[in-house]
């Protein structure tokens, strides 16, 4: 297990979650991609995505199904806008890369959204700090371990 793997596990135990990494057997860096590895639909992979919200980090924990409207989800938030962002800033908010974000184990805690549209999945799977690794989660463990509010997003 790689050191940010060690990390999110780290996190997930911290809350009472039992860490479940599973390392794929090549990266998985799109929702379709770990979805082929997993064998499960796309929509039940959660994209760890983080975007600018009026100069802050977001992260939006979205279906691989759908894209994130912007122009919602700032309107659902109260924000003036809401923007892709930076590698630096991902980097800098996660302590992971692109492709790899875990809904936890970041350097400080981050204003999370969560899709309503993964409650329909009994399990969602998640990055797990690495773009090679995968972790399973029930919906309400996702918004336990993000903190985050469940929002529509698309």
């Amino acid at each position: 297990m790689k050191p940010r793997n060690a990390t999110v596990a780290a996190a997930l135990a911290a809350i009472g979650i039992e860490p479940d990494i599973k390392i794929l057997g090549a990266d998985a860096k799109t929702a379709a991609a770990a979805a082929e590895q997993l064998g499960c639909e796309v929509g039940a992979i959660a994209n760890s995505l983080v975007f600018e919200c009026d100069g802050s980090p977001l992260l939006v924990m979205a279906s691989g199904a759908g894209r994130v409207d912007t122009d919602l989800l700032a309107r659902v938030l109260g924000a003036g806008s809401v923007t892709k962002a930076s590698p630096q800033m991902v980097r800098s908010a996660t302590g992971q890369s692109i492709g790899g974000v875990a809904p936890t184990g970041h350097p400080r805690k981050l204003r999370t959204v969560v899709d309503e549209t993964l409650a329909r999945y009994p399990v969602v799977w998640t990055a797990a700090g690495t773009p090679d690794s995968v972790m399973p989660l029930s919906y309400e463990q996702l918004l336990k371990v993000t903190e985050g509010v469940a929002v529509q997003v698309r």
